[in-house]
């Protein structure tokens, strides 16, 4: 099945080099990369296009001014311009075990969201990873990983333990999901009301949990690293934001995708 790789991004190249090396280095390949930078500066572009010179999966820049945190509409953008019918994302600090694609396309399936699993990695071992450029995948046992369970992938136990699938909002991950298209547009995409970050996924994925989707989350399989950064908190008025979309069950953000279709 062909799909379009979402990478979202914003002002750390060191991080989405690594990340675009996973990219292009799957076992299974994506049919196009897309990446989707609220408002990076030229070092970021000059990036992308070294990777788009030699890489022979097309690589398309989708980027908007720098005006604050506006993740939704940089999401909701460079969806717009994929090409193909499956949508995985994932976010510029995840580095993306050799597998990824083809776990996310094994357990594709309409009306359902794919989320995989994440292993957090420390800032010892992130501060050698970008410091040398190169990232290799490190052990069970390596002292700097947290969700150390994550690392580990066994395809058979994917199929035993991720047939369930529930409608629970907690650990949502918008830096590791797929979903078909068109399930995106029946919701209009991301909130772009949601004017700080966090939650913005949480509320995407609760429509379409409206609109009769189910949850996935694959144990095992769709693994990605996330390189160490300092975490930020989320802003009350995003909180509200959700709730309300949960109150009222809302299937539709009132300002979507829809305004790039």
């Amino acid at each position: 099945m062909n799909c379009s790789l979402i990478i979202c991004t914003y002002n750390w190249p060191e991080a989405l080099d690594l990340v675009l090396t996973s990219a292009l280095n799957q076992s299974v390949k994506p049919d196009e990369i897309i990446i989707a930078d609220d408002g990076s500066n030229d070092l970021t572009s000059k990036l992308i296009n070294t990777y788009s010179s030699k890489s022979d999966i097309p690589i398309t820049h989708s980027w908007q001014d720098d005006d604050g945190c506006r993740i939704p509409k940089s999401r909701n953008k460079a969806i717009a311009k994929s090409n193909f019918d499956y949508i995985v994302m994932i976010d510029g600090d995840t580095v993306i075990h050799k597998d990824f694609i083809k776990d996310h396309l094994k357990y594709s399936k309409k009306g359902v969201y794919i989320q995989g699993s994440r292993v957090l990695l420390q800032e010892k071992i992130t501060r050698f990873a970008l410091r040398s450029n190169i990232f290799k995948p490190p052990s069970f046992f390596n002292k700097n990983l947290k969700n150390r369970l994550n690392i580990l992938r066994f395809p058979i136990l994917t199929y035993l333990m991720s047939f369930l699938k529930s409608q629970n909002i907690k650990r949502i991950r918008g830096c590791n999901f797929s979903v078909y298209k068109e399930d995106i547009i029946k919701v209009n995409g991301f909130n772009e009301e949601i004017p700080f970050w966090g939650r913005e996924d949480s509320e995407f994925v609760q429509r379409l949990f409206n609109i009769g989707l189910k949850k996935q989350h694959l144990k095992f399989s769709g693994i990605q690293y996330h390189l160490f950064h300092k975490e930020r908190s989320h802003n009350d008025v995003n909180d509200k934001i959700l709730e309300n979309t949960i109150s009222n069950n809302l299937t539709r953000c009132s300002i979507g995708i829809d305004s790039y279709l």
